[in-house]
């Protein structure tokens, strides 16, 4: 489908530099909004050309960005961007009407989700006393909600057998029992090792709880409401005044890949999210591919 794209993503992006003059930061936007577009009729198999494309596509693609958790002002951008593609078409005579014209954020009325910026991650990371017996579990904790945007139960049941550091992945159990690959990038790796090694190998572990990963000072598993103390402590300490909880760091994984420019259906494949369409399906990529994704857009490791 991207060749019935292509030609016109190539006019549209030329349009916005010598008629509008916009700033290469702009119009890169713009282009990756579009594509995001492209991406999302690919993942549920809608073969449209750009003039085929009609409001009901444009607000099932809304409501799947909605779901990914994106702050409000990022779908707003991105719905400006697809805005603007259908109007340089309507320019170019090739659509009556643009049918993203009257395209809205979905369901405003709810709670949008929480994100943190790169830099409160940054400030809330070194609020953590590594002096403490469990600052390097707290740190290590942290470092994996954000590194593979795991939801607090995926984190608590997380299994020493399913961690595959030589290959750069943790097997995770999510949501209806549904198993899934989660890349993971050599800082959280490096944290969790050093948890396992310096801590975790320390404590009388109980019998039952000898695979699971983050552990309480007992040896017992961590509940998921011990999760939500350590980060609301770490966030006061921070002088954080947003209201977070551990899916705030799911949220932020999501967000800030796709503002870096990710595939949106890498995101999706990675959360472990199931497609907005009724049969559930998930999207399987082959794996290397979201490893790359999760290597070159998220901010802990595409700066490195």
């Amino acid at each position: 489908m991207q060749n019935m794209w292509s030609e016109w993503i190539k006019g549209f992006k030329a349009h916005l530099v010598l008629e509008k003059g916009l700033a290469d930061n702009t119009v890169e936007a713009y282009i990756h909004d579009v594509e995001l577009l492209v991406e999302y009729l690919d993942m549920i198999s809608v073969v449209k050309s750009p003039f085929e494309v009609n409001r009901e596509d444009l607000s099932h693609f809304v409501e799947n960005i909605y779901q990914l958790g994106l702050e409000a002002s990022s779908q707003a951008r991105i719905i400006s961007g697809i805005r603007a593609f259908f109007k340089y078409l309507l320019l170019e005579g090739k659509l009556n009407e643009n049918p993203a014209e009257f395209i809205e954020i979905p369901r405003l009325q709810r709670k949008l989700p929480v994100v943190l910026t790169e830099q409160e991650i940054d400030k809330l990371i070194k609020m953590i006393d590594l002096s403490r017996p469990d600052g390097q579990r707290n740190k290590a904790i942290i470092e994996t909600l954000y590194a593979c945007g795991l939801r607090v139960s995926e984190l608590v049941d997380l299994r020493l057998s399913r961690l595959h550091f030589a290959e750069g992945y943790i097997n995770i159990i999510g949501k209806g029992n549904k198993e899934r690959l989660v890349p993971i990038g050599e800082e959280a790796i490096q944290n969790i090792v050093l948890y396992i090694e310096q801590v975790r190998n320390t404590l009388k572990i109980e019998k039952q709880w000898s695979d699971v990963v983050f552990l309480n000072r007992r040896g017992g598993k961590m509940s998921r409401v011990m999760v939500f103390i350590i980060i609301k402590d770490l966030a006061t300490k921070a002088g954080i005044s947003k209201k977070i909880s551990p899916h705030t760091f799911r949220h932020s994984f999501a967000t800030h890949l796709v503002e870096n420019g990710a595939s949106l259906r890498a995101v999706q494949d990675m959360l472990g999210h199931a497609s907005i369409t009724t049969t559930e399906i998930y999207t399987h990529l082959d794996k290397e591919y979201l490893r790359h994704t999760l290597l070159d857009y998220h901010p802990f490791y595409a700066k490195k």
